[in-house]
């Protein structure tokens, strides 16, 4: 009953769309205009196709540390102010950066559209060129210690820059932690940086995304007054943009890590199905089912039932060229590691032969709601058109990623899942408390 109301309630639904034009300026930008004015705010969206991916030998970490230079200021607008004078008139910026994309985004009132076009067009034009020594060595300090905040002592953080090593051979573009090696950072010079930029950050390399409250034909003018004088280059490309199929991971055997933490940690990660490429959605949904919420089926064999976890996990974790789908558990006080592991081990073999239609239908529906609910916010939307016109090369594409959830049965879920999430290709990561100093 519980299924055929979810199913119900799927069929029922509203088509999605996020209405908007697309075209592409002489120089390569790819712009999407998408308008509405119920609410008077504006996003600008703008995206380069650079990651951690991209990154040579030797190079790890350049991505994301371009991004924080990017705010290092120009000759017309200098350190600081590209927020300050934001922040003056509203608005506010962010950024972010992953294997596969680098993604600046800033969210104001209408009147700020102008201004925050101009900063954008600004920094792309000129910022290469103003990187000195000086700013190198302020934000590479930054990026640093960003990594010793986020992971190297953050319980269980040095977990998550060693699993990208397990997961992908050496010269793999995934090989490699976003956030990069502090050798590698360190040795960065401003001719690196600023040829990365020039690399990279080039117009034929980008998408910009315009949305909400703003009049698209004066919008459309002033993005060819300010981006389109900009010279038509391609990025050199030497990653393919293809995505590879799955592999058994490069390190199969269980490797076992000191950490910070009172409690073990074992962690089960596995090569998956690229985002958008069948299997991904199954395998999204079969994380919600295994690790979402008290009522999930990992949650409740292992942490109500056997109670040897405190807490469970799982996601598949998308990108370009593949993804990852991770497993984890934490023991409750008083078991061990290896007590962890079969248990997990066991639980999760259970688990999957377990998915059933009632638990499919409701991973299925909160899906629905969590997407609806994201399309609420313009720069959501934003987000999702410069997603779609990145990894699928067409800004249209919300309705069939949101297909791609609403014909799922438990049995698709069971097949995505039994060629791939097995013990002889996954890695095998064990967390355990550093030994007590003596």
């Amino acid at each position: 009953m519980l299924n055929a109301l979810l199913t119900l309630v799927l069929l029922a639904a509203p088509s999605v769309e996020i209405p908007h034009q697309r075209f592409t300026l002489d120089n390569g930008l790819v712009v999407i205009l998408h308008v509405d004015h119920r609410v008077p705010l504006v996003t600008v969206n703008l995206n380069y196709d650079v990651g951690s991916k991209d990154e040579p030998p030797g190079r790890t970490g350049f991505a994301h540390l371009f991004e924080h230079l990017m705010f290092m200021g120009t000759e017309r607008a200098p350190q600081g102010k590209f927020d300050t004078w934001m922040e003056a008139e509203g608005a506010w910026n962010n950024a972010w950066t992953s294997e596969d994309r680098t993604d600046y985004y800033a969210v104001g009132p209408t009147h700020t559209l102008p201004l925050l076009l101009w900063l954008e067009a600004d920094r792309l034009s000129a910022l290469g060129g103003q990187i000195d020594q000086k700013k190198l060595d302020l934000q590479r300090d930054v990026v640093r210690n960003e990594r010793r905040q986020t992971s190297e002592n953050t319980p269980y953080g040095v977990a998550y820059l060693t699993l990208p090593g397990m997961l992908y051979p050496e010269g793999h573009p995934y090989h490699h932690p976003v956030i990069g090696s502090h050798a590698d950072l360190q040795a960065a010079t401003v001719k690196d940086v600023q040829d990365f930029f020039d690399a990279w950050y080039v117009a034929g390399n980008a998408s910009l995304v315009v949305a909400g409250d703003f009049d698209p034909a004066a919008t459309r003018a002033d993005i060819e007054r300010l981006f389109g004088w900009l010279p038509a280059r391609e990025p050199p490309r030497a990653v393919p943009a293809d995505p590879r199929p799955p592999q058994p991971a490069a390190e199969t055997a269980p490797k076992t890590l000191e950490d910070r933490v009172d409690q073990p940690r074992v962690i089960f990660a596995w090569q998956s199905p690229a985002h958008f490429e069948p299997g991904d959605a199954a395998l999204d949904v079969l994380a919600d089912v295994l690790a979402d919420g008290k009522a999930s089926l990992l949650f409740q064999d292992l942490v109500f039932g056997q109670e040897v976890a405190q807490d469970v996990y799982a996601g598949q974790w998308s990108g370009r060229l593949g993804s990852q789908f991770v497993v984890w558990a934490t023991a409750r006080p008083g078991v061990d590691v290896d007590r962890l592991q079969a248990a997990l081990e066991a639980s999760l073999a259970k688990a999957i032969e377990g998915v059933d239609a009632d638990g499919v239908a409701r991973a299925r529906a909160k899906a629905e709601t969590g997407f609806v609910q994201q399309l609420q916010a313009v720069h959501n939307r934003a987000s999702l058109l410069n997603t779609y016109q990145s990894l699928k090369g067409r800004p249209d594409f919300v309705a069939e990623d949101l297909a791609r959830y609403a014909a799922l049965t438990a049995e698709d879920v069971k097949a995505a899942a039994a060629p791939l999430l097995t013990p002889a290709r996954r890695a095998t990561l064990r967390v355990v408390p550093k030994a007590a100093e003596e």
